[in-house]
């Protein structure tokens, strides 16, 4: 596997407050670097801080205090309107459930974060869809409508869109919570796949032990601290 010194995520001293009424601290100074090509897992009982800390990686939560940088670029402080296009362009989300938009085809849900980042005509994004599809064996299933496929064709395919715009990261939450376990092991190659033969670099949060350990390397939380990595 090719992996490099090349930090694509890192995150330092991450420190995330809630007010409820009161002051409740759910991140603790957590820091660690992600380099190009790693598959990463962070684990951790529930309430851990794990979805907290993925959404603020995700550039989705702005309100914490500490550094991020994605990609060589700090993150922290920067307008709701370049993370929302850093996010389009930079990074893949999977989520536990697909979100596929079933009236759409299976091509036109991949063409989705593509033609909003406008960077490639419609013609050259199914070109690429059709290509990121093939990589999962769906192309085939293109010009299906979504609710037609399996749980485990929908990720696939989830996958695929997650893909479409080369993103440096692809981050996951859950991605195999909701499916059983022939196809949870599916999706888990998928990623494996993914970080060893095309160096994509992956972080996924996950509550299975067993996708935990196949991957490259687990950050391990607990009660808001990384203790484990």
């Amino acid at each position: 596997m090719t992996k490099t010194n090349l930090p694509v995520l890192q995150a330092k001293n991450i420190d995330k407050f809630f007010y409820n009424p009161i002051e409740t601290q759910v991140l603790k100074k957590v820091s660690f670097t992600i380099n190009k090509g790693e598959f990463v897992s962070v684990v951790g009982k529930s309430g851990c801080g794990k979805s907290t800390l993925l959404y603020i990686l995700s550039t989705m939560d702005t309100d914490y205090q500490g550094e991020l940088l994605i990609d060589e670029q700090v993150i922290s402080g920067q307008s709701s309107n370049y993370l929302s296009r850093l996010r389009n362009e930079k990074i893949g989300f999977v989520f536990q459930f697909h979100y596929l938009l079933n009236e759409f085809s299976v091509l036109e849900n991949v063409l989705i974060p593509g033609l909003k980042l406008g960077k490639f005509s419609r013609e050259e994004l199914e070109h690429r869809a059709l290509e990121k599809l093939k990589i999962f064996d769906m192309q085939e299933h293109a010009l299906k409508k979504a609710n037609q496929l399996s749980g485990g064709q929908k990720q696939r395919v989830a996958i695929a869109r997650a893909l479409i715009n080369d993103p440096v990261l692809i981050m996951g939450d859950e991605p195999t919570g909701n499916l059983d376990k022939k196809n949870a092991d599916i999706v888990f190659n998928i990623f494996k796949e993914l970080a060893t033969e095309f160096h994509q670099t992956i972080l996924i949060v996950t509550h299975d032990p067993e996708f935990a350990e196949g991957t490259d390397r687990i950050i391990e939380m607990e009660d808001g601290r990384v203790i484990r990595q």
